[in-house]
């Protein structure tokens, strides 16, 4: 049976006791092309349910929640399923599953979590800040992952001063402090009017990366491994 529910981790947690004694259980937050005679099932999200659910497996493992977060901010199209394939492990085993990597639904589920971890831990390498006409700070990114409002603290903590706005361009929206609070809302596009210094910081960008270039000790197959083509659009040292 296919489970469909609206993407929340409540909406997720109904679906999983919903699904839970299904073997042949399918979750997901997207209709997807089912085969001929199949019907989704649309799960309504019931915050109690949800809950009671969320209680009994954190008795089993207290990360766990963490865990099914991270998870269900995956770029990929399986990771609902693989969430749940993971957590209905954990439920039976009724102990902390993570280091059982032989098991398929759990080697799957932690090879997900790090890699969100992972591009979380780029970007705070990764963003360029421009200077907008305003004083503010706006940064334009698109991750592989959902991730955008989990980069807050961190440049929050070394911006303090600096009002800024972390842009995903892939899923139009953006994690913003205002110099007070912080938040997450939806931004389709983005107009931005710079600073007249602007031009001038990318130029340092571009000064810095020739600076510390070696050309004829060039590792592109190396470098990409660092710093993958996929993130270089907003790169400044990285443009033409």
């Amino acid at each position: 049976m296919f489970y469909v529910f609206d993407g929340s981790i409540q909406g997720f947690l109904t679906a999983f006791l919903t699904a839970f004694s299904d073997p042949n259980a399918e979750l997901s937050s997207r209709e997807a092309q089912l085969p001929l005679g199949l019907t989704p099932v649309f799960v309504q999200t019931q915050p109690l349910r949800a809950k009671k659910a969320a209680e009994r497996l954190q008795s089993f493992d207290k990360s766990c929640l963490h865990d099914l977060d991270l998870l269900l901010r995956g770029g990929e199209s399986d990771n609902e399923q693989i969430a749940f394939r993971y957590l209905r492990f954990l439920a039976n085993a009724k102990r902390p599953v993570k280091d059982r990597l032989a098991e398929t639904d759990v080697f799957n589920a932690v090879e997900r979590i790090k890699r969100v971890g992972l591009e979380i831990h780029r970007f705070h390498g990764f963003i360029r800040f421009m200077e907008t006409a305003s004083g503010a700070l706006y940064a334009p990114f698109s991750p592989d992952n959902d991730i955008c409002d989990l980069l807050l603290p961190h440049f929050r903590a070394r911006l303090p001063q600096y009002p800024f706005v972390l842009h995903d361009v892939k899923r139009k929206k953006a994690a913003v402090y205002d110099g007070k609070n912080v938040f997450v809302a939806p931004l389709p596009h983005a107009d931005i009017l710079l600073s007249a210094d602007e031009l001038g910081w990318r130029s340092l960008w571009k000064e810095y990366y020739d600076a510390v270039n070696i050309p004829s000790r060039e590792r592109l197959k190396q470098m990409r491994g660092y710093m993958p083509a996929r993130y270089w659009e907003f790169l400044p040292e990285k443009q033409p």
